[in-house]
């Protein structure tokens, strides 16, 4: 189906985890004129570091545990009618990304990244349990987690300060696949989404969960709905801060988030554009 519309195309296997960036730059420096990802979320943040920056197209094909990016394009998670799309509709569009830099080094982010609670369910999630439950393996864990105390640590951004034990810096609405917590994330624009949640008791997090089903999150105390280009994320008394991106652990520790203007032409089909692309905006985009 593919090779309808560019007859050239070949597949490429990874290696194992962490090759899709070495591999998707190879082909780039080797004169590839399109990268196509078949995998989930966290194969296609690996690949993101072969392709920012560069003006070759970028689009993804949705397998593994779970899809947000595909899911928040509205393309669905079927993989046959999602290459259709990409065939018949879809346009490269420069699109921003995250990128967190703490200890360990850099790390770019199409989707999302968490701090606090959420990522230290994906620490601890059993592969087992996920490869048995898919992406209900985290609700598993995470429902294990009331009772408990959670770490809170600082947050700096906009000129203010705030305590949180968990912080979404979102470039999607929706979150796993399943609920849109991040309402106001846009990937036409470029700045974050960011939510943040204080305090340290568990049960408050069934509060919050009915602010994101009710859509009442912007009037609930103790939630916060911010929108910035930037933000600092630090420990509090020597508590751990985990962090995920995109779906995936990325360590622990002080981690700094910002916007890398139009660092992927992301293919995107038009519904998307038609709904998201911003009121005081006027793009053409060109058929690719």
């Amino acid at each position: 189906m593919l090779r309808q519309k560019w007859p050239e195309v070949h597949p490429v296997p990874t290696e194992g985890p962490e090759t899709a960036g070495r591999i998707a730059g190879e082909c780039v420096s080797q004169g590839a004129g399109l990268i196509l990802v078949a995998g989930g979320d966290g194969t296609i943040n690996e690949a993101l570091s072969g392709v920012s920056g560069t003006d070759v197209p970028f689009g993804i094909l949705p397998f593994g545990t779970a899809n947000v990016l595909s899911n928040e394009l509205r393309m669905g998670n079927h993989p046959v009618r999602v290459a259709q799309q990409l065939v018949k509709r879809c346009t490269p569009v420069p699109v921003s990304l995250g990128r967190m830099v703490g200890a360990s080094g850099a790390r770019l982010f199409v989707c999302m990244a968490g701090a606090g609670v959420d990522a230290s369910i994906v620490r601890i999630v059993s592969p087992k349990v996920k490869a048995a439950l898919g992406k209900f393996a985290y609700w598993l864990y995470a429902f294990q987690q009331v009772g408990r105390r959670l770490p809170e640590f600082r947050v700096r951004t906009l000129g203010r300060e705030y305590t949180a034990s968990f912080a979404l810096i979102s470039r999607v609405r929706n979150y796993g696949g399943d609920i849109e917590i991040a309402k106001h994330a846009n990937l036409l624009e470029d700045h974050f989404a960011i939510v943040l949640c204080e305090g340290s008791n568990s049960p408050r997090y069934l509060k919050y969960f009915s602010g994101v089903l009710f859509n009442t999150m912007e009037r609930m105390d103790g939630l916060h709905v911010l929108e910035a280009a930037s933000v600092e994320i630090e420990p509090l008394d020597d508590a751990p801060v985990d962090w995920q991106v995109d779906g995936e652990y990325a360590g622990a520790g002080a981690a700094r988030c910002e916007i890398v203007e139009g660092a992927i032409r992301l293919l995107i089909p038009p519904p998307y554009l038609s709904v998201m692309t911003p009121a005081t905006v006027r793009l053409q985009y060109e058929s690719f």
